[in-house]
């Protein structure tokens, strides 16, 4: 009996091992895969629109053998699949070209205006779901009342409303009318001068700073664009919750918890909502990724020097090269944080580890 246990011990590992290394060999070729088509477009997108990056650079009215050396030294004169391997040696070595708008290179102004975007998506993220996900417990439990209702056009107020017209809207009220919340920008002109940023998170900087006059000022104009974001995260997270929960309510094992006579609060936040935890990370993770792709508009309203807003100064200004560097960032960050989220789902939830 002992010579056939350890005869089978040894064929689960094999087993275990052989689908853990075809599971990340999956990973790793969806992401190579996904990035390549991340480049593909970005690449399309830079040929196809009618902006001549060689004029940008040096205007309309050069000279046409200046035109042409520029041209050549760009490799614009190439083959467009000379063009294209010359396009991905670049991205993967972190060079995206100069800016026409700033005269940096792209990169340096990326990690400049980043952490920006960055702390605004957390802050809106956090608002979204610990407001979110008690939002959409509420409706499961309290589903076909008033409350579930309530909630429901809460949700749907926020994925319907335009975010731009309730940026200018919070400006007027709260900015302009009640004085509760800072103006556009990360902080006051006063600030400007005194302040000195360590990890480009201004909020966490002034902490590091030990600068309160500093992070109240951070804290009162961030909070109106973040709760703005919160608002729209929130509607998704809401949503997800509320779907998730009655699912799990619905199950066999909490008749079998209200049967032994646990409690109604163990049983919905105990039970039910720690087994649709592990969905609602993804929820949660994809809401971030959203916020970060999607918070130009927010930017752009309340002037806040984030990517959004250096991706729509520069298509404004035919920079194409920071445009597209951002947009590949974005693309990067929203398949790192997806590829993240199916890691923790995996770890969260043994079954998917077969």
């Amino acid at each position: 009996m002992s010579t056939t246990d350890t005869s089978i011990k040894p064929r689960r590992t094999n087993r275990r091992a052989l689908a853990f290394f075809k599971s990340a060999a999956g990973f790793v070729v969806i992401v190579l895969t996904t990035y390549l088509g991340l480049l593909a477009v970005t690449f399309f997108i830079g040929r196809v629109v009618p902006i001549d990056p060689v004029l940008a650079i040096v205007g309309d009215r050069a000279p046409a053998h200046v035109v042409e050396r520029v041209r050549q030294e760009m490799g614009l004169n190439l083959p467009y699949y000379q063009q294209f391997i010359l396009y991905v040696k670049g991205v993967l070595q972190g060079d995206f070209g100069t800016s026409v708008l700033t005269t940096n290179p792209v990169m340096t102004d990326i990690r400049r205006v980043f952490p920006a975007t960055m702390e605004l998506a957390t802050v809106g993220t956090i608002i979204g779901a610990v407001f979110g996900i008690p939002l959409g417990v509420l409706a499961a439990v309290k589903r076909g009342s008033l409350t579930d209702q309530i909630v429901r056009v809460i949700g749907l107020v926020g994925y319907s409303v335009p975010i731009f017209w309730l940026g200018l809207l919070g400006l007027l009220v709260f900015y302009a009318k009640l004085g509760w919340t800072g103006g556009p920008g990360r902080m006051d002109v006063v600030f400007e001068y005194t302040f000195t940023p360590v990890t480009g998170f201004y909020l966490i900087d002034a902490v590091i700073n030990r600068d309160w006059a500093a992070f109240r000022d951070i804290f009162s104009h961030i909070i109106l664009p973040g709760a703005l974001l919160g608002y729209f995260s929130l509607a998704y997270i809401s949503r997800m919750t509320r779907s998730f929960m009655l699912n799990e309510l619905s199950q066999e094992y909490i008749v079998a918890a209200r049967a032994k006579g646990l409690s109604e609060t163990r049983i919905i936040w105990g039970h039910a909502l720690r087994n649709a935890a592990v969905p609602l990370v993804t929820v949660i993770a994809l809401s971030y990724a959203g916020l970060l792709e999607g918070s130009v508009l927010t930017e752009t309203v309340f002037a806040w020097p984030g990517l959004g807003l250096y991706i729509t100064n520069s298509l404004q200004n035919a920079d194409m090269n920071a445009v597209l560097g951002g947009t590949i960032i974005i693309g990067s960050v929203f398949i790192a944080i997806n590829l993240l989220s199916d890691v923790l789902y995996r770890i969260l939830d043994p079954r998917t580890r077969n």
